[in-house]
């Protein structure tokens, strides 16, 4: 039996579930006047601590623009099934005071019956903004903003824009506040200001007169990595989005960019292990899916690795009369697949923030070259001095032709070095010119390769310094 958590380390969820419960049962209409001072990220922890259906009660007991942002910050597969468990009209009241962004991703998770269901019920112009936004790609600036911005035409003087962002602000929330946009009279992205220096402002002054004229913004069609490279570029905090025409349809807000930022970084992460990368979180992810996406690459990596193998067999002979040089196959292979998984992680992150392009090959390996001899040089005269000192002190007896096998050692490793940097440096270039994903070019792949070549290197090496004197 796992021992119980001291009361300081355990989650607020699993703390506040029990007296939310017993308010649940005794007064239900308290729970929103006791739970008004609480973040709503914090009461989705609630939400997760008591069982699944008491759920429906907790979202019943608060206002629904509350229990919407509960529903917002809750695990997505237990608010796809509190959802699909409540009644068309139930869910539609809830979901309908999410973000229109939110409410897209919401009705995304669930099944397609049970998403029509709901979007018939919830109101006509929020039902056209959700579908509009549904029919864009999930991974594209498109899919990721939200129409909640506030814009005034161009035309207008910095008191009346201050009045309309007064009231834009009264008349229900705004998810994008930050910046105010100003659109011409066919909706086109016209300039933008701060709140700040709208304020700072002479009332009487054309906001074309305060406001930049520079706008950055993406496409609606942009990938979702173009629009975390923007806001990191630029320091934003809201990414405004347009159409082909130029016209502002949407903004990217900073936290949809922070899980973009995540979920990338998760995927990289994945993708470096050796493994295609999980579409749900760890302890979500089904057990047939798991096997598939991890016994693929293991499949592969594992056939690659059988090369090995087949290479040793050609060298057969050569491992017969010096079985020294089996000794020291582990440190020849390890060392090329080391400094080629550093290559390859190294590259791959200069890719994804832009500081390296695919004209920057030949830069690249003309700095992997020269790195990969220092590298090689420095582990070849630690292998070679290891052998040197071993047969000096007695431990190991390397035949007498000791001399040669450690500098056949060294040799290699200034080789099998180099071009596991070369070939984890390029492997990235290559597939990212092949159109697939650089990360692609995991550690473990990079590895498997390597070690391959690695033994070739080593037993060429070995069979040309050892020729005629091996035992």
């Amino acid at each position: 039996m796992t021992p119980p958590q001291p009361k300081e380390e355990r989650p607020l969820g699993t703390l506040l579930a029990p007296d939310i419960l017993a308010l649940l049962d005794e007064a239900p209409g308290s729970v929103a006047t006791e739970t008004e001072e609480m973040h709503p990220a914090d009461l989705a922890d609630v939400a997760e601590a008591i069982p699944e259906e008491r759920v429906a009660d907790l979202l019943r007991a608060l206002p629904a623009d509350r229990a919407a942002d509960v529903l917002e910050y809750l695990d997505e597969e237990r608010r796809a099934r509190v959802l699909e468990a409540m009644s068309s009209a139930q869910a539609a009241r809830l979901v309908t005071e999410m973000t229109p962004d939110e409410r897209a991703d919401v009705l995304d998770e669930l099944e397609a019956e049970t998403a029509e269901d709901i979007l018939a019920e919830i109101p006509a112009e929020a039902r056209r903004e959700t579908e509009r936004l549904r029919a864009y790609d999930p991974d594209t600036a498109g899919g990721l903003m939200t129409t909640e911005y506030v814009s005034v035409p161009d035309t207008m003087s910095v008191a009346a824009a201050l009045a309309g962002v007064r009231a834009a602000a009264r008349g229900g929330r705004k998810e994008a506040m930050y910046a105010v946009y100003l659109t011409d009279e066919r909706g086109r992205l016209r300039g933008v200001l701060s709140l700040r220096e709208l304020l700072a402002a002479p009332d009487g002054a054309p906001v074309t007169d305060v406001a930049w004229s520079e706008v950055v913004s993406v496409l609606d069609v942009a990938d979702r990595e173009e629009v975390a490279r923007v806001t990191a570029n630029y320091g934003l905090v809201a990414v405004p989005v347009v159409d082909a025409l130029g016209r502002l349809v949407g903004v990217v807000t900073v936290d949809d960019v922070i899980d973009v930022i995540q979920e990338e970084q998760t995927e990289d992460v994945q993708k470096l292990g050796g493994m295609e990368a999980l579409d749900e979180p760890y302890m979500q992810i089904g057990f047939g899916a798991m096997i598939r996406k991890r016994g693929v690459w293991l499949l592969v990596l594992f056939i690659g690795e059988m090369a090995t193998a087949s290479v040793m067999g050609k060298f057969e002979s050569e491992i017969d009369r010096a079985i020294v040089l089996a000794l020291f196959i582990p440190l020849i292979i390890s060392s090329g697949g080391n400094s080629g998984s550093q290559a390859t992680s190294l590259i791959i992150r200069a890719m994804a923030l832009r500081e390296v392009g695919l004209r920057d090959w030949w830069r690249v390996a003309r700095r992997e070259v020269p790195t990969g001899l220092v590298l090689g040089a420095i582990l070849g005269t630690i292998g070679f001095a290891r052998i040197l000192a071993w047969q000096s002190l007695g431990w190991a007896d390397y035949t007498e032709h000791y001399m040669r096998v450690a500098v056949a050692v060294g040799a290699a490793l200034v080789g099998v070095v180099t071009f596991g940097s070369l070939t984890g440096s390029m492997l990235p270039f290559a597939l990212r010119r092949l159109g697939f994903d650089p990360a692609s070019a995991s550690a473990p792949f990079v590895a498997t390769l390597v070690d391959v070549t690695g033994i070739a290197i080593y037993f060429t090496v070995a069979a040309i310094l050892l020729r005629g004197v091996l035992l």
